[in-house]
């Protein structure tokens, strides 16, 4: 067979059935190019290979053969549906544009290659700068001197489940965290409410107790009866009225901060250390019957806790204080009388009986010479508002006893009181005050009252519990005497001060 010169071979024709056939295959090949970019590039160039092949060498009937294997290699990517495959595309040929070019005028010239050829470049996910996008691999995640991907850093270590020190407890997602409160000891107990207690009977408010303790509870734990047992023991070295008080307290904390089942303990509690508590108060046995009544009467226990001690008591002073109570509850009203079961104290008290009182304590000191138990007697009346009283009938005494060991006696009295803070020197004043104005009338009885009262005064001022002024204020009897007659017979007033 003669080998063609390239010339001639470029001037053969083909018969018209096999360049309809191509045109077909063609136009087929476009639309689906152009319908999804996501075929192989493997079967992209092996339909333009056997294109060249059908174009350069190929007869009528091995074209006719090639045809239909590219047309079955093109349905077959179609019926795929376009699945989303990369694009591994093979480096063409250089000269890729001639096997497409059958004639320089003809319908397979390179324009139409060279039109494909833009295509898959334009959809292509491979950039053309050869340096690539700039852009971190895996997001950030990868690669060498990265940090990481924004927001690893909050995300979990990952545990792999297959690690020998792997355990499942730790990594639970449905753990739930408890509150641990620690629970205080008893020792610790009682140093935090002992200075709350102390500043309770200075103030007596209540809801700031209530409100200090309800913080405090859960760190008490099963100790609740521990506020009840340490209020009471405080509450028997200290006078009536913090006993008043500590009822009080006891009532409004019941149902808030303790409970029945508290005050139950509590009281078990005392009335089991009761011979103990006799050494410090000898009255401890009243006393506490008496908080074991005012808490019935308050409906904080029940009246079957007394009932329920019957027959299993082998203590004495806890017998009897259990006698002491049933014994208030079952008088007549005892319910009532019980709201006053700590006496009446301080300001409530009549004014008489208060006068009384006062009497009394001065006649007994001007009998004993006793400062500590006169100091003490003032102060458990609790009248510091009434203290003028005092040194009004103090002073009355001197004048009406008309001794000099009298005034001795009440000058060191008043100046122990009034340094030892118990009488301020605001009813100093008033006490004076009271005792000048009604001297006028004291002398009618008394004739030598101005100058009693002019000794005494003096007397106090030397021993600093007045001033001078309270001193200016000392009134002075008149004396009548006849002048000369150029005075007309006027009387005159002679005033020393």
């Amino acid at each position: 067979m003669d080998h063609l010169d390239p010339a001639q071979s470029m001037t053969r024709k083909t018969s018209p059935y096999s360049v309809e056939l191509l045109d077909a295959l063609e136009d087929r090949l476009d639309r689906t190019r152009n319908k999804s970019r996501c075929y192989s590039g493997d079967i992209i160039e092996e339909v333009d290979e056997e294109l060249e092949v059908l174009q350069l060498y190929g007869d009528s009937d091995n074209r006719r053969a090639s045809a239909g294997d590219i047309s079955q290699s093109v349905a077959a990517c179609e019926a795929e549906g376009g699945a989303p495959n990369r694009l591994m595309q093979r480096p063409r040929r250089p000269n890729r544009e001639r096997a497409y070019s059958v004639s320089e005028g003809g319908k397979f010239a390179g324009t139409s290659s060279a039109n494909g050829a833009a295509k898959l470049s334009k959809n292509s996910r491979k950039s053309r700068n050869r340096f690539g996008r700039g852009l971190p691999k895996k997001g950030g995640g990868g690669g060498k001197g990265t940090w990481g991907k924004p927001g690893c850093e909050l995300e979990p270590p990952w545990v792999d489940p297959n690690d020998p020190n792997y355990d499942s407890d730790e990594q639970d997602q449905n753990a739930s965290l408890e509150v641990l409160v620690p629970e205080l000891s008893e020792h610790d107990i009682l140093k935090m409410l002992e200075p709350l207690f102390r500043e309770y009977f200075e103030h007596g408010e209540t809801s700031e107790v209530q409100f200090t303790l309800q913080e405090m509870l859960p760190n008490f734990g099963v100790r609740r009866w521990m506020i009840v047992t340490l209020l009471i023991e405080m509450a028997m070295d200290h006078k009536p009225s913090h006993r008043e008080m500590t009822s009080t307290l006891i009532s409004d904390l019941y149902l808030k901060v303790i409970t029945q089942r508290d005050l139950g303990k509590a009281f078990d509690h005392l009335l089991r250390q009761l011979p103990d508590l006799v050494l410090d108060t000898p009255d401890a046995v009243d006393i506490l019957g008496n908080f074991i009544a005012r808490a019935i009467a308050d409906d904080c226990i029940p009246p079957k806790f007394i009932i329920s001690y019957k027959g299993h008591v082998e203590d004495e002073d806890a017998r009897s204080a259990l006698q002491r109570a049933q014994n208030l509850l079952s008088m007549k009203h005892g319910l009532v009388r019980l709201d006053n079961v700590w006496g009446v104290g301080g300001g409530i008290r009549p004014v008489k009986y208060l006068v009384k009182k006062i009497r009394l304590l001065l006649k007994e000191y001007l009998c004993s010479g006793d400062l500590k138990e006169a100091t003490r007697c003032l102060l458990e009346l609790e009248v510091p508002h009434f203290h003028h009283e005092l040194v009004y009938r103090g002073i009355l005494m001197v004048v009406e006893a008309m001794h000099t060991k009298t005034e001795e006696a009440m000058t060191k009295l008043l100046k122990h009181l009034f340094d030892t803070f118990v009488v301020s020197i605001d009813q100093m004043k008033v006490g004076f005050e009271r005792i000048y104005d009604s001297l006028p009338d004291l002398a009618i009885d008394v004739p030598a009252a101005y100058s009693i009262l002019e000794r005494f005064v003096v007397m106090s001022r030397k021993a600093s519990y007045i001033d001078d002024e309270t001193v200016r204020k000392l009134p002075n009897r008149g004396r009548k005497r006849f002048v000369s007659e150029g005075d007309g017979g006027k009387l005159k007033v002679d005033i020393d001060w």
